[in-house]
């Protein structure tokens, strides 16, 4: 009988976390990772040089050892409070706030880059103040950049030392279920190998935005608590580099918030990647967009997200359910592939061709598209949020809002229903904890790992 004394399901930062806090306190566990995707080296297309990762088709973006921020722009948030609210789940101010400078000490032991990007305060100020004169909120944060690149080596490292330590990594093999008995997790079922049952005495699941369907089906089986949680739906904006230049000088992934005047909604910035590339992010039944930046190759052009909140009430309160409808509704107008649209075509009610996208003085990062009009996909109000967020930020940024600006479809932010836990990340279900995105306790990189620190630390303190 295989048997553990941890299961970790998922090897994104939440669970690579975790397992590393265990493993470092305690030589004598026997530790397994679980992922559906495939390791770092295998994740990394063998391609000619002349050629980008980023394009090519059999990429496992959203899963794998790594996890979904593998290949993305590599930047680190140093803050408790973006990418989910850490002191949730701490005493206080002063222990989320450390807890994140634990994260980063450990990012940098394995490869991250020494130096944070800098910041002149005066500069802050001055876009602070510019912002909030229009209504808009300037996010001032201290950032590290691995950039895509950086950030498979980083994991290398990282994996290297789990591995030095005795920690199992099984790839390319998919959880089905959890083994609960009167309310105690007693291990994992393999999708695979259905007839296969590995046990532990404990297990955390962390299985990243890309397992939000395992974690709200074992949710509903098990009956964990839980509860649906806001998600983002929104677009894939790509200018020309030189727009940002000044913004980027100040903070390399800056983020900016604001709530439209129409509808009163949440509108947001996120993952900025400056002389970036727009990317397919691939799921099972349909395709939506994100994006990248690398440390080695740049582009012309800067892409960002943005993003509309979107909360439920009755009689439909699955946000995870609304954003599939979305996207499923963009893929099939897409045949397959990506929206895109000239942002003067969506503000005349018209759809991009290939001809007028020609007009447009952006080149696409993207080319596997579909020319197309978002108000075949979006709402109303959705699409009235975005452009009425993007006269907003144009004010602060010109140039963000032209009629060649890019807008590529759908962008969304799946989050799991989120898992409700205690101190030491422990769910209502015995001996089962859970930590990161798809357990729905965190929507960045170090948020993540910071929740798979908490669970490492719960999962040592009950073995005490």
């Amino acid at each position: 009988m295989d048997k553990y004394d941890a299961i970790i399901i998922g090897a994104g930062p939440a669970g690579m976390f975790a397992a590393y806090e265990l493993c470092k306190n305690r030589n004598d566990l026997k530790i397994l990772i679980i992922d559906k995707g495939k390791t770092v080296e295998k994740r990394i297309c063998q391609m000619k040089e002349t050629e980008k990762c980023i394009n090519c088709e059999t990429c496992d973006i959203m899963c794998g050892v790594g996890g979904a921020g593998t290949f993305s722009d590599g930047l680190l948030n140093l803050r408790p409070d973006i990418g989910g609210n850490l002191e949730e789940f701490t005493k206080n101010k002063s222990d989320a706030r450390e807890l994140v400078n634990y994260v980063d000490e450990v990012y940098v032991k394995f490869g991250a880059p020494k130096e944070k990007l800098g910041t002149c305060q005066e500069k802050i100020d001055e876009l602070k103040k510019k912002s909030a004169s229009v209504g808009v909120h300037f996010v001032d944060i201290q950032q590290r950049h691995m950039g895509s690149d950086g950030a498979t080596r980083v994991i290398k490292n990282f994996v290297n030392y789990l591995k030095s330590r005795n920690v199992e990594i099984l790839t390319e093999e998919e959880v089905e279920d959890l083994i609960v008995e009167n309310n105690i997790c007693k291990g994992i079922v393999l999708k695979n190998h259905p007839n296969r049952k590995i046990f532990s005495d404990q297990t955390i699941l962390c299985p990243g935005r890309i397992g939000v369907g395992l974690t709200s089906k074992v949710i509903n089986k098990h009956k964990i608590s839980a509860r649906y949680k806001a998600i983002d739906i929104g677009v894939r904006v790509e200018i020309p580099a030189i727009i940002m230049d000044d913004i980027i000088s100040i903070n390399r992934d800056p983020k900016f918030q604001l709530w439209t005047q129409q509808y009163g909604d949440f509108v947001r910035t996120f993952c900025t990647n400056h002389h970036g590339f727009v990317v397919k992010e691939r799921y099972k039944n349909f395709v939506c967009v994100n994006g990248h930046s690398l440390l080695n190759e740049k582009s012309e052009n800067t892409n960002f997200a943005f993003l509309v909140k979107i909360n439920l009430t009755e009689p439909l309160e699955n946000t995870t359910l609304y954003g599939e409808l979305c996207a499923h509704t963009a893929t099939l107008l897409g045949g397959g592939k990506p929206l895109i649209q000239r942002l003067g075509d969506l503000r005349w009610g018209r759809r991009s061709t290939p001809e007028r996208l020609k007009r447009s003085f952006v080149e696409p990062t993207l080319k596997d598209v579909t020319p197309s009009n978002l108000a075949m996909v979006f709402s109303h109000r959705i699409l009235a949020d975005i452009l009425e967020g993007l006269e907003k930020l144009n004010a602060v940024i010109p140039g963000v809002a032209s009629d060649s600006t890019l807008i590529y479809a759908p962008e969304i932010k799946f989050y799991a229903m989120r898992v409700e836990v205690d101190k030491a990340m422990q769910t209502s279900v015995k001996n089962l904890f859970a930590a990161g995105d798809g357990a729905g306790l965190s929507r960045d990189i170090i948020n993540a790992s910071a929740t798979g620190v908490l669970a490492g630390r719960g999962i040592l303190n009950f073995l005490k």
